[in-house]
């Protein structure tokens, strides 16, 4: 079976940032995922689950409300291992140039006095939110991105190297 391509990348390695995770044509458009990389895997603490659901909330609703970008949004929502989230756009840019837009995004949930859609009828789980922490998170990221924003490394993937064989098989040591 063909590993999928963010298995290549080095969980190790990574750090937080935003990164292109794929682009993907449908049709004739070009959709691209985006790693939204807030804690080092398997380093730092993951994000807490109420937190994280709060910052799904808040940021999807600012994205989709942006004027210059809410045309472009297919999809925000939390990463499984609770360590980010992706973010699906129309088009193909390169990670710097939604750099903008997502420091923008997380400084805004500083100001929300309430969830978006955290009720009964709006929310599959609407008491598990957490508006102090997603603050809390999300001001961390934010000062982390003006700190690092001139960084490549924040946006590009540290990539896995498989030793190949001679018969092109692909080597994964344990």
């Amino acid at each position: 079976m063909k590993t999928i391509e963010s298995f290549s990348v080095d969980h190790t390695r990574i750090i937080p940032g935003i990164f292109k995770s794929r682009a993907d044509h449908v049709g004739g458009d070009t959709v691209t995922t985006y790693d939204i990389r807030l804690k080092k895997p398997n380093r730092e603490p993951v994000i807490d689950v109420a937190a994280m659901h709060s910052l799904e909330h808040i940021i999807a609703t600012y994205l989709r409300n942006d004027p210059d970008w809410q045309d472009e949004v297919i999809y925000w929502g939390p990463m499984g291992c609770l360590t980010g989230f992706y973010l699906i756009l129309k088009g193909s840019r390169s990670p710097r140039e939604i750099y903008d837009l997502l420091l923008r995004a997380f400084k805004a949930v500083a100001d929300a006095d309430t969830v978006p859609g955290a009720t009964p009828v709006n929310c599959g789980h609407y008491l598990m939110h957490n508006l102090n922490m997603a603050k809390w998170y999300a001001a961390e990221f934010a000062s982390y991105l003006e700190e690092n924003g001139s960084k490549d490394e924040i946006f590009e993937y540290p990539k896995t190297e498989r030793l190949v064989t001679d018969e092109g098989h692909h080597f994964y040591d344990s």
